[in-house]
């Protein structure tokens, strides 16, 4: 009987992947609420074991943000609902000088001293580390972290970044053990989208394509690294997956008239869809999207129809059903909390994914995938978080030498990996905004006011003029003080 007593019983995993660049741009007004949502979840859940995976950890300039990061860790340990996790792992990419390896990811990791065994796996020696001690076990890797070896982290290929411009896009794994049961949790940022023009130009877009070359990438790795074998593995972090921008606007504007405006400038083209009274209902830019009813039509169920990255694959990647609004890009003001900034078409960029294998570990009838902070102001990415409970002795996956790569990953290897045409689409992305399919009829629309500087820049030649570069665009025409661009009917 006292044998039965102390057999492990599952184990509740908490999983939550978050984009915190714009947290770290506005420390002062974000940190403390995104902190009292995510211990909040804590509180409800109770979980035994934490994994946080943070992208853009200390936002657009970390040089500058770093001292808000090392806040932002010494809240996250010292916080009064944290006190029974005294297992703490935090990996922090901080190196920022050093743009080859430099990805700004964050994994942090919180175990519970009620977890009976508990290991990380080494990637240098492929071998377990030691049972985690039940005291004082608190290890914080942050600045350079490349020779740590309990864990795996990697930046793409520089010729998979769209215009092979560095960007800090990678992953970052580890390997755990919890009473007897082996599992990867990997945090991944892929590619963005740059131009809305250019995402609505076709399905799959330039961007799409780039993502799922970087995503096969990835998961080929893991099913070709002989040396560590693989093991079920949790794949969360910001995907970037964007809804099938084509199919979003052929939806939102049947019946509408498409107006294009060509500005002197290519980053302000734009494109106005009209109703018959000649209202504007839908406005797309290359970093605009705008809709009349913005705040209400991107949470209704329609869009869910869109979101079609990860078809592809379904075979390779799994996903618990999606019950929330999309998750970017939300107003990061704290007044306007459940707001959508007009930049881009919301999408389910941050995501929870699993490989197959993982439903031989866990409890599959109880789970919950939600958002964290849905009426608070998280910044632009709303936290997602994923809660499953974890099977004690299920074995150590299949360490293996040997590489078996399943066939339905064999087909997108050689779908993605070996499309060479990929790279100069990639290189001329921001032309595909150009619309060659599109005929254009024009007419002249008076602007006001005048942009006196580029007026002034076009006089003293430093900017070519509008008649030289388009024979057909007369922007730089002043008019009693307006500015003449012309719009385009499509």
């Amino acid at each position: 009987m006292e044998a039965e007593e102390n057999v492990p019983t599952d184990t509740e995993l908490l999983l939550v992947t978050a984009n915190v660049g714009s947290l770290f741009e506005d420390p002062e007004r974000l940190l403390t609420i995104w902190l009292e949502e995510f211990f909040a979840k804590i509180s409800q859940v109770h979980p035994k074991f934490i994994a946080l995976h943070l992208q853009e950890v200390g936002g657009k300039t970390y040089e500058k943000s770093m001292e808000c990061v090392q806040e932002f860790i010494r809240r996250l340990c010292d916080a009064n609902v944290m006190t029974d996790y005294i297992h703490v792992r935090i990996y922090m990419d901080e190196d920022f000088q050093s743009p080859e390896h430099f990805t700004a990811l964050g994994n942090v990791y919180f175990a519970h001293r009620d977890i009976e065994n508990i290991r990380i796996w080494n990637f240098l020696t492929h071998v377990w580390e030691e049972k985690l001690n039940q005291t004082n076990d608190k290890h914080i890797y942050s600045g350079n972290i490349e020779t740590i070896p309990t864990k795996e982290k990697s930046k793409f290929p520089q010729h998979f970044f769209p215009e092979c411009k560095w960007s800090r896009k990678g992953f970052m794994r580890t390997r755990w053990e919890i009473n007897n049961t082996v599992f990867d949790l990997v945090n991944i940022h892929l590619f963005h989208d740059a131009s809305n023009l250019a995402a609505c130009e076709d399905f799959p877009s330039v961007y799409c394509k780039t993502r799922r070359r970087a995503l096969v990438h990835t998961i080929e790795r893991f099913h070709l690294d002989d040396k560590n074998g693989t093991v079920p593995f949790f794949l969360f972090g910001d995907f970037n997956f964007r809804c099938d921008t084509e199919g979003v606007v052929k939806e939102l504007t049947q019946n509408l008239t498409a107006h294009r405006v060509q500005s002197m400038k290519s980053d302000n083209n734009k494109i106005h869809y009209r109703n018959t009274i000649g209202n504007n209902v839908l406005t797309v830019g290359k970093k605009e999207f705008s809709h009349a009813d913005h705040q209400l039509k991107f949470k209704e169920d329609w869009l869910k129809n869109f979101d079609r990255e990860l078809e592809p694959l379904k075979e390779i990647l799994v996903e618990y059903p999606i019950s929330f609004v999309p998750s970017y890009p939300f107003e990061e003001d704290p007044e306007m909390p459940t707001d959508y900034m007009s930049t881009r078409c919301p999408a389910w960029c941050d995501r929870i994914l699993m490989s197959p294998q993982v439903s031989e570990i866990i409890q599959n009838d109880d789970w919950d995938y939600n958002m964290i902070g849905e009426s608070i102001c998280m910044g632009d990415h709303k936290p997602i978080y994923l809660t499953v409970r974890l099977k004690p002795n299920k074995g150590p996956g299949s360490l293996k030498s040997c590489c078996v790569i399943p066939e339905p990953l064999k087909v997108l290897v050689d779908q993605t990996l070996v499309d060479e045409c990929l790279w100069m689409e990639q290189s001329n992305v921001d032309e595909s905004t150009k619309s060659p399919h599109l005929i254009p009829k024009s007419h002249y629309v008076l602007v006001k006011p005048v942009i006196e500087k580029l007026t002034q820049n076009i006089r003293e030649g430093e900017i070519g003029s509008a008649e030289h570069e388009n024979p057909d665009c007369k922007g730089s025409l002043e008019t009693d003080n307006a500015v003449l661009l012309k719009e385009t009917t499509v």
